[in-house]
C-alpha cells in the first residue's frame, strides 16, 4: 500500500500540473509542488495529524493542510476533481511525456484536437505537426523519444516500490514460513522490475497461498495452486509466490533469481558435468542423486563455482570471473563514510541542517557533506550572503558531532557553456563542489560532451552529479560521448556521482561499468532533500554492485584524510 504522504504528495502535484495547464497562477502551481515535495519527505504519517500538525511541516500552509484533512475526512479534495473535470486526462498523460509541458500539452488539445499519447503519436507520423509554432524536426524526435520512454516506464515498477512492497507481503507472510525472501530481478537490484517474485520455503503451502491471497494490497488472483499462487495489486503490480521444500531452498534461490541468461551458463556448466540444475537441486543425470540444494553457497560450489553475489547474475562476464577466481569484491552500504551530495531547507530541502546533520550522525557516518543548490537554479533564491551564513551555521554546528566531520559544499550548476556558478575565489570557500547538469537538456552530442568536460576541467569541481541528468521513466539521458566524459573524469580527478535517489540511479549499472575501465573513481550520494532520503543509499548501492565496483572505487569509502587529498584535486 502506498504511504499516506506519498498518495497526499502525489495529489499536490497533480493539483500543481492542472493549475499550471489551466493557466492558472504560476506562483500558486509552485506552492503545490513545494508542499509536495514537503509531504513526502515528511517523517510523521499525514494521515494521523490535525490542522496544527500539518502546519508544521514545510511550506505547508493553512489553505494545503485543510485539503489534505479533506482528503482523509471526506475521501476526496473538491478544488482538485473541479480541476480535473476541467481538463481532459489525456491531456495529462501527455505532459508526462518528456519535453512536453503543460501549456503545449493543452495548445495540442485545444488547436488539434490530441487529447491521449497513441493520438499524439499518430500526428507525428501522419505529418500534423508540422508547420505548428514551437514543434520542428527536432521536437517531433524529442516526443517520439519521449513516448516510447512513457510506454516502457509505464510497464514497470521503479526498485524502491517494488522493494516496499515486497517487504510488506514478506513481513505479513513470515510467521508462517520457515524462510522467505523475494528472488527475481528486485534481488539482483535491477532499477525498475516487471513483476515481484517472492519464494518461501514450507511444508504445508496451504496457510501462507491463504494468507498472501487474501492480503490488503491484492486486486485480483490470477492463479492459485501448491507450489505458486499469482496476484496483481489493486494498482497493477504482478506479485508471484512460490512454496518450496526448505531442504531445496538454496536451489530456489539460484533459479528464480536469475537471471535467465546467467542460469543458462551454469546450466551449460552443469551439464558439461553430467548434471542437472533445476529449483530443486542440482542431480546426477545418470544416477538421479540429489548432490545439493540447501543453500546456494552448495549449489555454486558442486558447480566448481563460488558464490556469486546476485547483483552480478546478469550474464556480463561474472561467470568466466568466477571460474578464473576474479570475482571483485562489491562495495557494500556498511562500507559507507559518509554523503557528499544533500540538501537542506535552504533551498529545495524539507529539514533544518540541525535536523539534516543529526541524522547523518544517528547513521553513523564520519563525514557529511551539506550540498545545498548555487544561485544559477535561479528559483532557489542562492546568494552569497546566504551560502555564507550557511557556513557560519554550520561551523557553529560542528562541535556538536565530534564523531562526524561536517564538510560544507555546494551543487553548481553547469551551466550550457560548461561553466559553474561562482568565481574561483568564492568556490575556493567549499570543502566540496558537486555540479550538475539542471538545464538545456536537449544540447546536441558535441555540445553536451564540450559541457561535461569543461566542468570536469574545472578544479574546484570536485564531483559530476547525476551525470547524464536522466529520471527514469520521465527524462532520457544526455547526448553525449560518453568515452570522452569519461576520460576527462578520469584523467581530472573528478568524480561521477551514483546517484541513489530511486528515479535516477544515474549513473546507470552500464555506464558504470564503462567508466570503471578508464579509471574513473566514483561518488555514491543519497541526493537527500528530506531525512527520509538518506535512507535510498541502498539503490545506490545496488547500482554500484551491478556495476562491479569495490570499496576502493568509491571516494566517500575512503578514510577522511584521503577524501580531503582527493577533493583537493591538486590545487
Amino acid at each position: 500500500m502506498p504511504r499516506p504522504n506519498d498518495e497526499v504528495a502525489a495529489l499536490l502535484r497533480e493539483q500543481a500540473e492542472l493549475i499550471a495547464i489551466v493557466g492558472g497562477d504560476a506562483f500558486k502551481a509552485r506552492v503545490y509542488e513545494k508542499a509536495a515535495r514537503s509531504v513526502a519527505g515528511y517523517q510523521a504519517d499525514v494521515s494521523t495529524l490535525d490542522i496544527k500538525g500539518l502546519r508544521q511541516i514545510p511550506n505547508v500552509g493553512a489553505s494545503i493542510a485543510e485539503k489534505i484533512l479533506e482528503r482523509f475526512q471526506e475521501g476526496r479534495i473538491a478544488e482538485l476533481e473541479a480541476l480535473r473535470e476541467r481538463v481532459p486526462a489525456g491531456v495529462r498523460r501527455l505532459m508526462q511525456i518528456p519535453t512536453l509541458g503543460p501549456k503545449r500539452a493543452m495548445m495540442l488539445y485545444q488547436d488539434l484536437d490530441i487529447a491521449s499519447v497513441e493520438q499524439l503519436s499518430t500526428a507525428i507520423g501522419d505529418g500534423r505537426l508540422r508547420g505548428v509554432r514551437g514543434f520542428g524536426p527536432k521536437t517531433e524526435q524529442n516526443l517520439l523519444a519521449g513516448i516510447e520512454l512513457l510506454r516502457t516506464a509505464g510497464q514497470r515498477l521503479l526498485a524502491s516500490a517494488a522493494l516496499e512492497l515486497a517487504e510488506e507481503l514478506i513481513a505479513s507472510l513470515r510467521p508462517l514460513a520457515a524462510r522467505i525472501a523475494y528472488a527475481g530481478s528486485l534481488r539482483r537490484m535491477r532499477e525498475t522490475v516487471g513483476d515481484i517474485d517472492i519464494l518461501v520455503a514450507a511444508e504445508d503451502s496451504a496457510p501462507v497461498m491463504g494468507a498472501f491471497a487474501q492480503h490488503p494490497v491484492v486486486g485480483s488472483v490470477i492463479a492459485r495452486g501448491e507450489t505458486k499462487t499469482s496476484i496483481r495489486t489493486a494498482t497493477g503490480t504482478q506479485v508471484d509466490l512460490r512454496v518450496v521444500p526448505e531442504q531445496a531452498w538454496g536451489a530456489a534461490m539460484v533459479y528464480f533469481t536469475g537471471s535467465k541468461e546467467h542460469n543458462v551458463r551454469i546450466r551449460e556448466i552443469a551439464v558439461r558435468k553430467k548434471l542437472k540444475l533445476s529449483e530443486y537441486g542440482l542431480f546426477d543425470v545418470d544416477s538421479g542423486e540429489l548432490l545439493a540444494a540447501q543453500t546456494e553457497e552448495e549449489v555454486y560450489g558442486r558447480l566448481g563455482l563460488p558464490w556469486i553475489p546476485p547483483t552480478l547474475r546478469e550474464d556480463r562476464g561474472e561467470v568466466e570471473a568466477a571460474l578464473r577466481g576474479e570475482l571483485p569484491e562489491l562495495v557494500a552500504e556498511r562500507d559507507l563514510r559518509g554523503d557528499l551530495h544533500t540538501h537542506t531547507d535552504l533551498t529545495d530541502g524539507v529539514a533544518t541542517l540541525a535536523e539534516m546533520l543529526d541524522a547523518a550522525a544517528a547513521r553513523g557516518y564520519g563525514y557529511y557533506a551539506v550540498t545545498d543548490h548555487a544561485p544559477n537554479l535561479y528559483m532557489q533564491r542562492m546568494s552569497d550572503q546566504k551560502m555564507l551564513a550557511q557556513r557560519e551555521q554550520l561551523r557553529a554546528l560542528a562541535d556538536s558531532y565530534p564523531k562526524m566531520a561536517v564538510l560544507h559544499g555546494t551543487e553548481l550548476n553547469i551551466d550550457p557553456e560548461g561553466e559553474v556558478d561562482w568565481p574561483p575565489e568564492f568556490l575556493a570557500g567549499f570543502d566540496v563542489c558537486v555540479a550538475s547538469v539542471h538545464s538545456h537538456f536537449t544540447q546536441d552530442e558535441a555540445a553536451m560532451t564540450r559541457r561535461l568536460v569543461r566542468a570536469c576541467e574545472n578544479p574546484y569541481v570536485n564531483i559530476i552529479g547525476h551525470p547524464t541528468a536522466r529520471m527514469i521513466g520521465r527524462r532520457p539521458p544526455v547526448e553525449a560521448d560518453l568515452d570522452e566524459f569519461f576520460r576527462a573524469a578520469a584523467g581530472t580527478g573528478t568524480a561521477l556521482e551514483i546517484n541513489a535517489y530511486p528515479d535516477r540511479r544515474d549513473l546507470s549499472d552500464e555506464h558504470v561499468l564503462r567508466a570503471k575501465r578508464f579509471g574513473v573513481k566514483f561518488a555514491i550520494d543519497s541526493d537527500s532533500h528530506a531525512v527520509g532520503h538518506l535512507d535510498v543509499m541502498r539503490y545506490g548501492i545496488g547500482t554500484a554492485q551491478r556495476g562491479w565496483l569495490e570499496a576502493a572505487d568509491v571516494i566517500n569509502t575512503w578514510p577522511l584524510r584521503e577524501l580531503r587529498a582527493f577533493l583537493r584535486k591538486g590545487r
